[in-house]
């Protein structure tokens, strides 16, 4: 029987969501019969809302387990989030996990949105599970604003897991304390992923947990030389330099990376001329002028090359501290050959030795 790979996960609609998110059905099949143990959903308002493509890919599957990386938790009100949470863990057969994260603060300026915090976050863990538990909490005042009461239904007894996106040392150590899966961001070299999972563990220890039941997650953008080139600096070059644009000085700080390479990056006349999100709307030239922008090194962490040598990269990950690995930035079907390659790794050492 084909070996469930529960240790690694992929993103349905990747980027900016490819031809349209009617594409969720047979991405969502697809990464199921490779043999993927979760598909993620992350959340872009405008074709990419989180409830929806995670209730579309649940209903195309019966074994793979989908999870939010990320939706916020302040764009909907709780009592929306616990109910539709719950709906989904109950549709789905228990195959469902809640992920949050803090999202990008430009865009909730724009948007007339209050920023969030990692107190919001932590309340809104405790919220969830209380409601899920069948609790009721009245005259609530706190961090998620003013509710009168929040309740759902008193037999409840959902175990429904939370996930959380986490970046800095705060949100990691959260993590840590009170969710059960931590997703790291794309581009932590091995120094990095190792410090990250540290964090979480060490919370996790101190809140009482077991350390080992906070699951940290690689997010390893994977892109094959399979691919044509275009395809793969679109898909790397131009997806780094996305995050740059909407949080570089967290991404250069968490890597220690150097701030001036960052600072030319957003004087660039190129860059400054592009309306919009990089990965998005760039084209193939701007992404050559963007790629001598950026030192080779921001992008080293990735997995490159023939898909063995991806697969070799992804196996490093957990003895770099990752506990599980998404391979990020390709849809199931680019990522056939890698998971090929990953699996003849399995069959290699699992042969005696004569």
């Amino acid at each position: 029987m084909t070996r469930i790979l529960d240790e690694l996960g992929y993103y349905l609609l990747p980027g900016a969501g490819g031809a349209g998110p009617a594409g969720v059905l047979d991405e969502a099949r697809r990464g199921e019969e490779l043999g993927f143990g979760t598909a993620f959903v992350s959340e872009r308002w405008n074709i990419k809302e989180a409830a929806t493509l995670s209730t579309a890919a649940c209903a195309a599957t019966t074994r793979l387990r989908v999870a939010t990386a990320a939706t916020n938790h302040n764009t909907r009100h709780p009592l929306i989030t616990a109910s539709w949470a719950t709906t989904l863990h109950r549709l789905s057969g228990g195959r469902f996990t809640l992920g949050i994260g803090r999202g990008v603060p430009g865009l909730y300026d724009l948007f007339g949105i209050p920023s969030v915090t990692t107190a919001q976050m932590e309340e809104f863990a405790r919220v969830m599970r209380t409601l899920w538990s069948g609790g009721v909490i009245n005259d609530y005042d706190g961090p998620l604003g003013q509710y009168r009461t929040l309740y759902l239904d008193g037999n409840f007894r959902e175990e429904i897991p939370l996930g959380l996106v986490a970046f800095g040392p705060k949100s990691l150590a959260l993590g840590g304390r009170a969710f059960d899966d931590v997703v790291l961001h794309t581009y932590f070299g091995p120094e990095t992923l190792r410090r990250c999972s540290d964090t979480v563990k060490r919370a996790a220890v101190d809140a009482g947990r077991d350390p080992d039941q906070v699951r940290v997650w690689s997010c390893l953008a994977t892109i094959g030389d399979h691919l044509p080139e275009e395809v793969r600096r679109a898909r790397l070059v131009g997806r780094l330099a996305t995050y740059l644009q909407g949080y570089g000085d967290l991404m250069v700080r968490t890597n220690d990376w150097d701030p001036a390479v960052l600072r030319r990056f957003r004087e660039d006349s190129v860059v400054q001329s592009i309306p919009g999100a990089i990965d998005r709307v760039a084209t193939d030239e701007q992404l050559r002028h963007i790629e001598e922008l950026l030192p080779a090194s921001w992008t080293e962490s990735a997995a490159t090359g023939t898909p063995e040598e991806c697969a070799a990269r992804i196996r490093a990950e957990f003895e770099h501290g990752a506990d599980r690995v998404i391979l990020h930035g390709a849809t199931a079907d680019e990522l056939a050959p890698i998971v090929a390659a990953y699996r003849a790794a399995d069959t290699v050492e699992a042969q005696p030795i004569s």
